[in-house]
């Protein structure tokens, strides 16, 4: 199984992009690709912007990456209770491209950030809108306040209740 994962987040130090490669690379087996999303350079999308360069490249390479996937896990940051405005942004233009981005395939979202609300806000919406998207969602998990609950050192979850939860939600990719 060829899994893509990412964190959607910025950050160089992403949280996010830590708790998606941990998760992905519990299923056996798989080849798992973390995308960074630095990656993908776009413009702030509009509709203008959009009529005068045509499709954006940095999206066109998203989607071409996406689907080499066979299940995603993807890790959704919290900025003010919605997407990072980068992701929505890139999310935004590869919409453009191909409305159903996710094709369909399996995924686990999570979310995760420094406090305790673990970003539920955002994993809930992403959760809620993906079917719009292509998005087929066969489970969602919060890890609140991350750097009490994950080993940044290890690269791993620490709190045996939330590996667990994790552990879980990967299994259903291969249900």
């Amino acid at each position: 199984m060829k899994v893509i994962a990412f964190g959607a987040s910025t950050s160089s130090t992403s949280i996010n992009k830590a708790l998606a490669a941990y998760a992905a690379n519990l299923i056996e087996g798989a080849d798992v690709t973390v995308l960074d999303i630095n990656d993908y350079q776009v413009p702030m999308f509009s509709e203008d912007k959009e009529k005068e360069i045509g499709q954006a490249e940095g999206a066109q390479a998203f989607i071409r990456d996406l689907s080499q996937a066979d299940a995603f896990v993807i890790s959704f940051a919290e900025h003010n209770g919605h997407y990072p405005a980068a992701y929505k942004n890139l999310f935004d233009w590869a919409t453009r491209i191909e409305r159903e981005v996710f094709q369909g395939k399996p995924a686990v979202y999570l979310a995760t950030s420094p406090g305790p609300g673990g970003a539920q806000n955002v994993l809930a919406a992403a959760a809620g809108s993906a079917g719009y998207f292509g998005g087929n969602v066969k489970a969602s998990v919060s890890l609140p306040s991350f750097y009490d609950n994950f080993d940044l050192e290890a690269g791993q979850v620490s709190n045996p209740e939330y590996a667990d939860k994790i552990a879980s939600a990967i299994q259903s990719l291969d249900a």
